[in-house]
Formats: C-alpha cells, structure tokens, sequence
C-alpha cells in the first residue's frame, strides 16, 4: 500500500495550567490556509482512505482533503504526538531568539520533556499505529495526518539512523512510504513542502 504521512499544519500558541489538562492546540488562520492547500494538493492522488491523530492540530489538519474527497477521518490515538501529556505549546517560530522561552518550556531533561510516556513507548506505540494502518488498508493508498516526531520515529525504524531528533519536517509536509503487509517498508520521499512553500515561516 502507499502510505502518505503529512505532519499537521501550523497551531495556535497554547499552555494550560490545571493539574489533568495538557496542551492541545487547534490551527492558527495560517494553518487552515496550509491545511487548505494540502488538500487541494493531494485531492487527485487516488486516495482511499485518511487517518490521523486525535489531537487536534491533526485532525483539523485533514478535514479539508476529507470534505473534498468526501471521506471519513480514522482518528487514531497511537499516532498522537510524543508528548501530548506537556503544559505549552510553542510554535518554534513564536519562541524568543535568544532561547529562553524554550528553555523554560524544556527545562529538565529534554528527553523527558520530549516522550510524555518515555521514548521506548512512544516508539512502540507509533509502530503499532502504522503497521495498523499498514494491515487494514492493503493495496491502498492512504493519507496518515499526525505529527513531527511521530513522523520521524516512524522512519527511524526504516532508515535506522540512531537520534530521532536528527530529523525535522515541516508543517504540512509530505513523507511518502511504500508499505507491504509482509513488513518491507521502503521510503520513497520525505519532507515535501513545495506545495506550501510561501506559507511556511523558515
């Protein structure tokens, strides 16, 4: 099957401050202008099926292709980002240049700070996110909506290169993966943004 990840578009700035509430940010206005454009990208790719994350910067980011296409949304909750137990969120471009801000919001062990539940299990539950995606949708081509380091655990268990942070992709990128049901992944593009190039803050 041909699996298409797109990481969300850009959020709003959020941060909560109550003992059982985290940080779930919707679309900024230019993240619907993103989401927007992804869809009308993608909307003749021959697409089956769309999944995304729970959280709801990727679920709001697949709407548009759904309302399109006419498809419903999958919401998948192993494929929510690695650390959607945080307080803030912080668009990195929204953050002061001299760092201090994300110092704050990373203060600690950055690692920690990073996997809400510990890397090894959210590197567990993001692979078992995809390979369901993977074995309900044979010989399918798939839209999967979710996030930067969800994106980024998932081929590093294809690619294999060692630091997970070693990696970036950007809003409402597209990463393109070829997936047999026998486990052969192959990686066919990663970090496409030319459809949204003029939209994104580098």
């Amino acid at each position: 099957m041909d699996l298409i990840i797109v990481r969300h578009a850009r959020p709003t700035r959020h941060e909560v401050a109550g003992e059982h509430e985290t940080a779930d940010p919707p679309l900024s206005e230019l993240g619907r202008k993103q989401a927007q454009r992804t869809a009308e990208y993608l909307k003749n790719e021959g697409i089956d099926h769309i999944v995304a994350s729970t959280m709801k910067r990727a679920h709001q980011t697949a709407m548009p292709l759904a309302d399109l296409l006419g498809l419903e949304i999958e919401l998948i909750d192993d494929l929510k980002e690695s650390d959607h137990k945080s307080k803030a969120y912080v668009p990195v471009e929204e953050m002061d240049a001299d760092g201090e801000e994300a110092a704050r919001i990373l203060e600690g062990d950055i690692h920690e700070n990073l996997f809400s539940d510990g890397f090894d299990a959210f590197e567990e539950r993001v692979l078992r996110g995809f390979n369901q995606v993977i074995d309900s949708n044979r010989s399918k081509t798939v839209v999967a909506f979710c996030h930067g380091m969800t994106t980024m655990v998932f081929l590093r268990s294809i690619l294999k290169f060692p630091d997970p942070l070693a990696m970036i992709v950007d809003y409402c990128s597209i990463t393109r993966v070829q997936a047999a049901f026998v486990g052969i992944r192959s990686v066919r593009s990663i970090n496409e943004t030319h459809h949204v190039r003029d939209l994104i803050d580098w």
